[in-house]
């Protein structure tokens, strides 16, 4: 590459998707390009040309170790839909002006399924108006919904928050012992695809019992069979903890968290998830007496950059480094994928592939990882999942807090 290359972030931010930016400059400045931009919040500050140079950040090793330890999106995300692109040429035409007055000849954009459909649009457009400019997608979601890759980068540290803070909360719902048993509901982000849920299976071990019931949003929640399930535990034990996905719903399509309330919807028309775990808590609470406790892991569950683990820190840094050479190479509407090449030991390569088999397309958690209840997952979503969660990667404390870097 002769000219300059951008680099933007969008969506939900995860714990790595820094470290992806850190991989995307690594790789530009090993091959000499001349000016390595950030965006400012994503496509929609791009389009106002919002750009940053990203080397008075990270011109020396430790402003890239650093922002590899920093949470959310460093550079500032977005959940802005480009338009169809008849009758909204304009807008396009908006994004290759600028492009050409900073000499930008590849733009990479770090995303999940809205993100990637922005990618495939943009090289949709380049290819139909002979224009030479390239764009790659850098795979990026907690939600792990992306198909084609074996993963994706931000859900093995997400996955590893959730199954320690599961651990954590079985062992101080079991602390007191009480005579009148204490239901636990801890709400999981995940609108249609489990994969975060079902983290919840990991607490599992030789050092804890699990949790007694995981939900997810790919089986239909029967409420009534989940209060029998619930009163048949609590007969049991005095402790119960049980995951559930935040989009669970019901045989007639409607999501619990919406059941008698009305909910937001974004720019892509999703709608805002939140309050399963406080409505099932209640109407436990008011149909049995029993104690109840509704936990709500919201973006906790995708901030926690201090309890990243290794393997997806390193891997998310992967995909954003080849991305840039697929680029070198002359790849466009591309995005890079995660393949896995074997188990025992876990190793994992990379490749590029057509993001019109990507974009817009949700990869949910397969049958055969789901118990035949409905309630739990089998030792082949474990043998998949545990190895993305391996590793640690220490913060760089500051008067006993880690330090981020932060943009001016």
């Amino acid at each position: 590459m002769k000219g300059n290359i951008v680099v933007g972030q969008s969506g939900g931010p995860t714990a790595v998707i820094n470290s992806s930016v850190a991989g995307v400059y690594a790789a530009a400045k090993k091959l000499g390009v001349k000016k390595i931009y950030g965006m400012v919040h994503g496509i929609e500050g791009f389009l106002e040309d919002k750009m940053i140079d990203l080397a008075e950040y990270l011109d020396d090793e430790t402003g890239i170790e650093l922002l590899k330890r920093t949470p959310s999106a460093f550079l500032g995300s977005c959940r802005f839909k480009m338009p169809q692109i008849e009758g909204h040429e304009d807008v396009y035409e908006k994004v290759f002006e600028i492009m050409e007055k900073h000499d930008i000849e590849c733009l990479f954009y770090a995303g999940g399924n809205d993100s990637m459909d922005t990618v495939k649009m943009l090289s949709d457009y380049a290819a139909a108006h002979n224009k030479p400019q390239r764009f790659m997608g850098v795979p990026k979601t907690i939600d792990n919904d992306l198909p084609v890759t074996d993963h994706c980068p931000g859900y093995g540290s997400a996955a590893k928050y959730i199954a320690t803070s599961i651990k954590e909360i079985i062992r101080d719902n079991a602390s007191f012992g009480a005579k009148k048993p204490t239901i636990c509901i801890v709400e999981i982000m995940g609108r249609n695809a489990g994969w975060l849920t079902a983290a919840a299976a990991l607490a599992k071990g030789d050092d804890c019992e699990g949790c007694d019931a995981i939900y997810l949003p790919e089986k239909v929640f029967d409420i009534d069979k989940f209060m029998a399930d619930v009163k048949e535990l609590a007969a049991k034990k005095s402790s119960v903890v049980i995951a559930v996905s935040e989009g669970v719903h019901v045989a007639d399509g409607r999501y619990v968290c919406e059941l008698g309330k009305e909910v937001a919807v974004d720019a892509f028309g999703h709608k805002q998830m939140s309050g399963t775990a406080v409505m099932l808590a209640d109407k436990i609470a008011a149909e049995t007496g029993l104690k109840t406790r509704a936990i709500e892991f919201s973006t906790l569950q995708r901030a926690a950059t201090h309890l990243a683990s290794l393997t997806d820190i390193n891997e998310a840094f992967q995909v954003g480094h080849d991305a840039v050479m697929a680029a070198e190479e002359g790849k466009t509407g591309m995005m890079i994928t995660l393949d896995r090449n074997g188990d025992d030991p876990y190793q994992c390569g990379t490749s590029a592939f057509d993001i019109h088999a990507i974009a817009n397309v949700e990869r949910k958690v397969p049958d055969e990882w789901i118990t035949a209840d409905g309630k739990g997952l089998t030792e082949g979503y474990e043998k998949y999942a545990r190895p993305l969660i391996m590793g640690e990667l220490q913060p760089l404390y500051v008067n006993g807090t880690p330090r981020h870097l932060v943009r001016k």
